[in-house]
């Protein structure tokens, strides 16, 4: 019996890759029994991908939570992120797909304020409608024409980012349009500050005081915040980052709830057992049965 769900890697067989592919969702249908792992099962992504559906309706599984997708929607999903699709007759897309490490050396050429939306999956819906009047999806459709071309080669490196770079920004763009209520500010500026120590800190502190204390500002202020941005208190986000950190270590590792446990920063496996059943309703072990 299969211990654990996969993790797909980024493996394109394109020569000379730099780290970014696009293929079609109709060849990843027909070809999902040639590649080890059904896409229609659970799997854990190690890499970043944006999902283009261009005809059909299905639904797209995202970190536990099943997504009605149709034609112009676009899924996006962040490295580590758990993912399924359900592939139906008549669906048909694009799904780009790109490393960490391409993400890395693109942001670097992009505007600071882009990069909020498209990549805080704790902080945001991983779809994006694409109206009538945007042409993004004629962009990644000359990106799937470009990366298609047989016996090409010269400057397809700068061919494929600056397309790259203008479908990151007009997918930022309708984001941003599409969450309008959430605006730059100091309050949004001091909540990505409060994610980011909760990424180095979650296990050591699940304790909001210990937030608001690097953060230099009160409790009730960072509770404050937290309700204006994700109208949750601090706790609560607290609570589902480290349920959300739990379920995917669960379903992708051979970890033990004890170990776990420990590594989340619970001092009795016991505690961890109670904290996450009355977060999920299952215990970890009947949750990690239930999706493997």
């Amino acid at each position: 019996m299969q211990k654990e769900i996969p993790n797909i890697v980024f493996d394109s067989k394109k020569p000379y890759n730099i780290g970014i592919e696009i293929i079609t969702i109709e060849s990843l249908a027909l070809r999902k029994k040639d590649i080890g792992h059904s896409p229609e099962k659970v799997h854990q992504v190690a890499f970043n991908m944006i999902v283009l559906y261009t005809d059909g309706k299905s639904k797209q599984f995202i970190d536990f939570v099943w997504h009605d997708v149709k034609k112009n929607t676009i899924i996006h999903l962040s490295k580590g992120q758990v993912n399924a699709f359900r592939f139906t007759k008549d669906l048909k897309g694009y799904i780009l797909l790109f490393t960490e490490e391409y993400l890395k050396k693109q942001i670097n050429t992009l505007p600071k304020n882009e990069i909020v939306r498209l990549f805080n999956s704790h902080l945001f819906s991983p779809i994006i409608k694409v109206p009538k009047e945007s042409n993004v999806v004629e962009y990644i459709e000359l990106f799937y024409k470009e990366y298609t071309i047989k016996g090409e080669s010269y400057n397809l490196e700068n061919t494929y980012n600056s397309l790259y770079s203008i479908i990151f920004s007009k997918l930022e763009r309708l984001k941003q349009y599409q969450t309008f209520h959430l605006k730059r500010s100091d309050k949004l500026n001091k909540f990505l500050d409060f994610k980011s120590l909760l990424e180095i800190h979650f296990n050591k502190s699940r304790n909001a005081d210990f937030y608001a204390e690097k953060l230099n500002i009160t409790y009730k202020h960072l509770n404050t915040i937290c309700k204006s941005i994700i109208a949750l208190t601090a706790k609560q986000f607290i609570d589902e980052y480290i349920i959300l950190e739990a379920k995917r270590l669960l379903v992708n590792s051979e970890i033990k709830s004890t170990e776990l446990a420990y590594f989340l920063g619970f001092e009795e496996p016991t505690n961890f057992v109670k904290y996450f059943k009355k977060h999920t309703k299952f215990t970890p072990n009947q949750f990690k049965k239930d999706y493997v």
